[in-house]
């Protein structure tokens, strides 16, 4: 594993939902807030997105937006003012109101909705996330995370958005399956688009830049439960244990031995949330020699057993 793979991992739960909507005419629709991360990707036309808070943002077709922390916002035509935002109705029913107006239109019963922006087609769909032990490196991440469609930018993403837009469209045999799945996919590219791009401001991006500290990390990700030691993960990213420990506590915030025990700790945490593994196999699996080594441990850290943990986490 390595370290965007795993921060996702350690706060996705559940299965991801998505609706392919149409909507034209003049509106306004109401997201609200969310336990989990929000998207939206434009496959025809062109909105607004008016985060809680935040700086309104023109989407153009083949945008995505990612909200990974579930802020409210408020999807629009044109970039609303602050009376129209505070009228707008949840989302489904703002969509409902317009086909009913359109099919008013089409038999003749009403004026329907008049002039306005042409229809607009958007996938617009929930992750689920746990929130409780979020990796710093999603904690970092802005309200808004806009990916325009620029050509010969994000060309994976492009390709999920393209591949999710005909399953949804053809609703082909085992679309069940594909479309969470591409739906999982698509959460991982917007992330790693945040951050590879050039100038991302931020902790982690530099982290993930640095060959010594990515390197170390990377040999962390990838097998938490080794006898791990300063001079042996020094050797990993080639270089002494001084330059390593400086560096990695610089950019990561924590010295890297820290790091390690903060992070089996919360592997820990997730496998006892996913799984049903005995206690003394969660163990091994993150580096605790004894079920008794990680109960101590994990007490410190999160301020309960391994088996409160689990029965909490597995209440809905």
């Amino acid at each position: 594993m390595d370290v965007v793979s795993d921060a996702i991992s350690a706060v996705r739960i559940g299965r991801p939902t998505s609706d392919r909507v149409r909507i034209s005419g003049r509106w306004c629709a109401r997201f609200a807030p969310y336990e989990g991360a929000g998207f939206h990707v434009v496959l025809q036309g062109g909105c607004w997105l008016l985060p809680d808070g935040g700086a309104p943002v023109a989407l153009a077709a083949g945008d995505a937006v990612l909200l990974p922390h579930g802020a409210g916002h408020v999807i629009a035509d044109g970039p609303a003012d602050a009376e129209a935002v505070a009228r707008a109705v949840p989302f489904e029913e703002a969509v409902a109101r317009r086909r009913e107006r359109e099919m008013d239109l089409g038999s003749g019963a009403g004026k329907g909705p008049g002039p306005g922006p042409g229809p607009v087609e958007m996938l617009c769909g929930k992750h689920r996330l746990d929130r409780s032990r979020t990796h710093p490196l999603m904690a970092e991440l802005p309200q808004v995370v806009h990916l325009p469609n620029r050509v010969g930018a994000h060309p994976e993403l492009r390709s999920a958005i393209d591949l999710l837009g005909r399953e949804m469209d053809e609703r082909r045999p085992g679309a069940c399956i594909a479309v969470p799945s591409l739906l999982d996919l698509l959460l991982v590219y917007m992330i790693r688009s945040w951050v590879v791009a050039e100038g991302t401001p931020g902790t982690w991006p530099a982290v993930l830049g640095d060959p010594v500290a990515s390197a170390a990390l990377r040999a962390l990700h990838s097998d938490p439960a080794a006898a791990w030691t300063t001079e042996r993960l020094a050797a990993e990213a080639g270089v002494s244990r001084p330059t390593l420990a400086r560096r990695f506590t610089s950019l990561v915030g924590r010295p890297p031995m820290a790091y390690l025990t903060w992070w089996r700790l919360n592997l820990a945490a997730t496998l006892l949330r996913d799984s049903d593994d005995p206690l003394a196999t969660v163990a091994r699996r993150v580096g605790y020699a004894t079920p008794y080594a990680l109960s101590h441990a994990f007490n410190r850290e999160f301020g309960t057993t391994p088996g409160r943990y689990r029965t909490l986490a597995g209440t809905p």
